[in-house]
């Protein structure tokens, strides 16, 4: 059954699909008025701190939330110690940390000039994930890739700072290779080169050089994690979807970082081989395409590169696959119009694929250049007022009218699937809360106690209902790959609204 806006839209000749989408995104009956976009942008960065693994630096400024897992990597001589929990356990799962942080940098590349004071924090967030990365790399042809046990941690419901399950350490090498999460670790390391390129120099030079040697790595050493490590990544973060995606992304980002002709080589010697048209309308920790193909789009459009041409033809096909009104079988929208794709934690897809718009439409305006979809186009502005529309979505705009993002707003989920937020903090219960004994807290119907400000979560079904409730994980559970896209587009739209 065809999703209502698409049906909404479905009898409308082609030629006024446009007119018909601008109505759509201007007449929106369920609108809470003007966002404080600066407001949310504070508080999604902000979330990050709340998500922190190691010890706590004295400027933190989430105070329910204490040191945690001091020991990490100990037991294989190595200190594995920070980074970043990815959702609401207490696993630090190397691939979509790795993720977060490639988009959490990009965010700031495009947009950084955008967020105003708070431009530091979001570096702040960056480099707490690439100290950690830079730990996990510190050993040629070694990447330490996960660190805890998922069923353990899975089995319990303890706060961090209480933490006693496994903390079992897992990692990629030569014999046992990863190219997935190498790759997306060298594109991380990248980007954030970029980032600090002028703030701190050296530093800068050493996320560069890692990031060529981790590429480097995952070339030689070809094969998914999840075929070397399948006992303890799957079905938390397995690549579904292979690893080559993850080889051309980290030659992007290379190729961006470093400008070096061996980069760009590889990606156009490699683009047939490693599938680049490939699923071109998905975007997250697992799949890089639709990514791939914006990012290398802006050389093409800025006139430097038509050797990538094709990535820019397969960027246009993206955009259009995402336009309310033009069918297509794996991009659906509610009746409320929020993007929905199938499986959990919706929220990702949303926030991800609605960076992609707001990025591309950035490329195309600096081009002076449209997206043509069949018999119409698609404009810029079309594609920012439709990134603008699921921001406004998760921030209250929607038939529960409720924002998504934990303190935003006056109505928001008060039960999200998090440990460390529905457990009493240490401050205000000292005594430790074991493994099983956390279990009425999980079960309880009262709000959590420690309200995550920023973090927002999986988000409404396909029919846009939302069971504020901490069972329902793929609703209400939050992670760092939702907000780190949303970081940047919170950041534009702060200062263009």
């Amino acid at each position: 059954m065809a999703p209502k806006s698409h049906s909404l839209l479905g009898s409308f000749p082609a030629i006024g699909v446009a007119v018909s989408l601008l109505l759509l995104l201007f007449v929106n009956p369920i609108s809470c008025g003007g966002h404080d976009y600066q407001d949310a942008l504070r508080k999604s960065i902000l979330f990050f701190e709340g998500q922190r693994s190691g010890r706590l630096p004295p400027d933190q400024r989430v105070k329910w939330r204490r040191d945690s897992a001091l020991h990490d990597g100990f037991s294989v001589g190595k200190d594995l110690t920070g980074g970043y929990y990815d959702a609401g356990d207490n696993i630090k799962f190397g691939f979509p940390m790795a993720f977060t942080t490639t988009l959490l940098s990009w965010g700031i590349i495009d947009f950084g000039r955008n967020m105003g004071p708070e431009l530091k924090n979001a570096v702040k967030a960056v480099k707490w994930a690439t100290d950690y990365l830079l730990k996990a790399t510190t050993v040629p042809g070694v990447v330490f890739v996960q660190v805890g046990d998922a069923y353990s941690d899975h089995n319990c419901w303890e706060r961090p700072e209480d933490m006693d399950t496994i903390r079992t350490v897992y990692k990629i090498d030569g014999s046992h290779p990863g190219s997935d999460v190498a790759g997306e670790t060298a594109a991380a390391l990248a980007a954030a080169s970029i980032v600090f390129r002028s703030r701190e120099p050296a530093y800068s030079r050493l996320l560069l050089d890692r990031a060529v040697r981790v590429f480097e790595f995952a070339d030689t050493h070809r094969g998914a994690y999840s075929s070397s490590l399948h006992s303890a990544v799957c079905p938390f973060y397995c690549d579904v979807n292979g690893y080559q995606d993850e080889l051309l992304w980290g030659a992007a980002w290379l190729h961006k970082a470093s400008r070096r002709r061996q980069y760009r080589e590889y990606i156009v010697k490699n683009e047939v081989v490693l599938h680049a048209g490939d699923t071109i309308n998905e975007f997250g920790w697992d799949n890089k395409h639709a990514g791939i193909n914006v990012l290398i789009s802006k050389e093409v459009l800025m006139g430097k590169a038509d050797y990538f041409e094709s990535f820019k033809r397969n960027a246009d096909d993206f955009i259009c696959s995402l336009l309310p009104g033009i069918s297509h079988p794996q991009v659906q929208y509610s009746p409320g119009g929020l993007i929905f794709k199938a499986g959990g934690s919706n929220m990702q897809h949303v926030t991800s694929l609605s960076f992609l718009l707001l990025a591309y439409s950035n490329y195309l305006s600096h081009a002076n250049k449209v997206v043509p979809c069949g018999e119409t186009t698609a404009s810029p502005a079309l594609l920012k007022q439709l990134a603008q529309r699921q921001v406004d979505y998760i921030l209250g705009d929607n038939p529960m009218r409720m924002s998504y993002m934990v303190g935003y707003g006056e109505r928001y989920p008060q039960r999200i699937h998090h440990r460390g937020s529905s457990l009493p903090s240490v401050q205000a219960h000292p005594a430790h809360i074991g493994c099983k004994a956390g279990s009425r807290y999980f079960l309880s119907p009262n709000p959590n106690p420690n309200v995550h400000v920023g973090a927002v979560v999986g988000g409404p079904n396909v029919s846009d209902a939302f069971p504020d409730s901490r069972p329902f994980f793929q609703e209400s559970e939050p992670t760092t790959y939702i907000n780190a896209p949303l970081v940047g587009l919170l950041a534009y739209f702060s200062a263009h609204s």
